[in-house]
């Protein structure tokens, strides 16, 4: 099988780093990504289709990232896409919103179980915090209570204090419990009783560098009545997971309605607009934020989400991603058994998330994970996956195919875990 070589891939990013912080920054850059080795990693991509993208070197990857989440019916879906070129024709940003962002907020109200409104903007960032802000107008409080492990984009309020730029003041009111321990809940809320404006949780644990776990049985159903006793606004995130396992939201999918739920990747398949949707009994403390940005009305990914949505919807997409998913790990599971090695997989099937767990380190993982990019399969070694609708059987074939060289490789490297390829 071939190697790939990413020499104009290197030699993008070394003009990158002359005018970019980083090159390539955040964890699609080598510095915050886990690109171990990075000689084996692509560093700038040229086009997409379908389940793939190719790199500036003309590599092409079977795409089990989708983007980070965005990819959700396969990139350049020609419905969605017909849809944005549309409307690119008509306008997108002008000076008046556009009608179809009415079109969209009806859409998500009429998809989204607990929703009574919707607010757009960009980023998943964006309604985070736009959901922290409106907890807060509300409810006249500061505190906000975390899961431990938690990720909620960039803003200084969802970091910790020793990271950098981020000041003490930034996260004074923020607290902290353990996943899944409704007796840490309790104890945390009567601790601060009468100070807590909000609950934010993504629906289920997928954090990085760790498996991923689901919600306990009652789990949801005993936090959404602590906080309708307590005033607490129930905000969830599902920016991540949206769309993936219902298209009623993740909420409705494990059983219980959030106050606020927040959605992003997934909504328009790429294209760029975030929402957050509400109960109506907050709709007045939305309204009171001063709160927008200059392209949070552009037009043209609101009508991508409008056709997105509602192909999701006639597919019943969550359906499908699920069993496509569970193929997916069938195969890595098989590659994995097949040479010896123990491989976790945890999490939805639709955002699986893989931990070769041999040794008590990432170790051998990032050089399995390695092994298989650098041959056209693009996983991750610290981050959940995501399926897309544009994956076939074929592609699945193909990642068994890749995913067992890959660990022939490894136990190769390494006699002294593997002896003849078992452990």
């Amino acid at each position: 099988m071939e190697i790939y070589k990413h020499e104009k891939s290197r030699a993008w990013f070394d003009r990158a780093a002359k005018v970019i912080p980083s090159g390539v920054y955040g964890h699609l850059g080598p510095a915050e990504g886990n690109f171990i080795p990075v000689s084996q990693w692509p560093l700038l991509g040229s086009r997409a289709q379908g389940a793939y993208f190719w790199d500036v070197d003309g590599n092409r990857y079977l795409d089990y990232m989708c983007a980070y989440g965005p990819n959700i019916l396969g990139y350049n879906d020609p419905d969605v896409d017909a849809a944005a070129a549309e409307q690119a024709k008509i306008g997108n940003c002008f000076t008046s919103p556009s009608y179809k962002m009415v079109e969209l907020a009806e859409l998500m109200v009429d998809t989204v179980a607990s929703a009574d409104w919707a607010f757009f903007a960009k980023n998943g960032n964006d309604v985070t915090t736009a959901a922290i802000m409106c907890a807060r107008a509300h409810t006249h409080k500061k505190k906000i209570i975390f899961v431990d492990g938690f990720y909620h984009g960039v803003a200084p309020w969802t970091q910790k204090v020793d990271y950098p730029g981020v000041i003490p003041e930034d996260v004074a009111n923020n607290l902290y419990v353990p996943w899944n321990n409704i007796q840490a809940l309790e104890e945390m809320i009567a601790a601060n009783d009468g100070e807590i404006a909000a609950f934010i949780s993504t629906p289920y644990m997928h954090g990085n560098y760790l498996d991923n776990v689901l919600p306990a049985d009652g789990y949801w159903n005993k936090v959404r009545e602590l906080c309708t006793k307590h005033g607490i606004v129930l905000i969830v995130d599902d920016v991540r997971a949206g769309f993936r396992l219902s298209t009623a939201g993740s909420d409705a999918y494990y059983g219980f309605e959030a106050d606020l739920i927040t959605f992003c990747k997934a909504i328009a398949n790429g294209w760029n607009v975030s929402c957050l949707c509400g109960k109506e009994f907050i709709r007045d403390s939305m309204s009171a934020l001063s709160y927008t940005g200059s392209y949070w009305m552009s037009a043209v990914p609101f009508a991508a989400g409008i056709a997105n949505i509602t192909k999701m919807r006639q597919l019943n997409l969550p359906a499908i991603l699920r069993e496509k998913a569970v193929k997916v790990c069938d195969t890595f599971r098989s590659a994995a058994a097949n040479n010896g090695f123990k491989l976790v997989i945890s999490g939805e099937p639709a955002l699986f998330y893989l931990r070769v767990a041999n040794d008590d380190s990432l170790f051998l993982h990032q050089e399995w994970v390695a092994a298989c990019v650098s041959r056209g399969l693009f996983i991750t070694s610290h981050h959940n996956h995501f399926l897309n609708y544009a994956v076939a059987d074929e592609d699945i074939a193909f990642t068994g195919e890749v995913a067992d060289e890959a660990f022939k490789v490894v136990a190769k490297n390494h006699p002294e875990v593997f002896d003849g390829g078992c452990a």
